[in-house]
């Protein structure tokens, strides 16, 4: 029951009924994986939808001299490896989990058998590729045309959620996280994180920060 109701949440499978949905749960592998652990290197070739069912992972890039930038992170109900499944191309980006997680892998051949019986679930796959390419678009402009502080300001607000009178990022991000993720170094992010909170803009606590009032993008 808890799979179940966990992959009604999931946007792709939107268009199915309990019937699909538990037909489409029966033919899936679910593995369990320590934190750390690599489960997709780029260059991998790869035919399967990987759908988190517990924990997070963060889809990364790493350099010749072995340096990460964060794509993005997700969590339950969000998926990957929609992209490798489509066109049949290695793996763009390395996936690694963040912490003790689950996932539950759907073969190619199973999910292009609900693809004929429900075409409604295309669509619903190209909206979630068009909305991780305008993420994309909106990261790459990011590192174009601002400079660091605009960009750590513009990722804190993004991730924030409301929560009574303040915003906070429920990801308990590192300072090197958030370096990955802007393109900068750990120093520099720590050094405007403590400025922000010296300005009265955010709070930090045990790594959840608050977002107490706007966020300037230049300084």
């Amino acid at each position: 029951m808890k799979a179940l109701s966990l992959i009604k949440n999931v946007p792709l499978f939107s268009c199915l009924d309990d019937i699909e949905l538990e037909g489409l749960l029966k033919a899936a592998v679910r593995k369990t994986f320590a934190r750390h652990t690599i489960l997709l290197n780029a260059g991998d070739t790869t035919d399967s939808l990987y759908v988190i069912t517990e924990g997070k992972v963060k889809a990364v890039i790493i350099d010749e001299h072995g340096k990460e930038i964060i794509l993005s992170i997700s969590g339950p109900g969000e998926y990957f490896g929609e992209m490798a499944m489509i066109d049949g191309e290695p793996r763009s980006a390395t996936i690694m989990t963040r912490e003790q997680t689950e996932i539950m892998i759907f073969s190619k051949g199973d999910l292009r058998r609900v693809f004929a019986q429900n075409p409604d679930i295309v669509f619903n796959l190209l909206k979630g590729l068009t909305r991780r390419l305008r993420k994309a678009n909106q990261q790459i402009e990011s590192l174009a045309l601002m400079d660091v502080y605009g960009r750590v300001a513009t990722l804190l607000t993004e991730a924030a959620k409301p929560l009574g009178s303040a915003a906070v990022i429920p990801e308990a991000l590192t300072h090197q996280e958030i370096a990955n993720m802007v393109g900068s170094s750990r120093e520099m992010v720590s050094r405007i994180l403590n400025e922000l909170v010296r300005g009265g803009y955010i709070a930090v606590e045990k790594r959840i920060i608050s977002i107490i009032k706007k966020l300037p993008y230049t300084w």
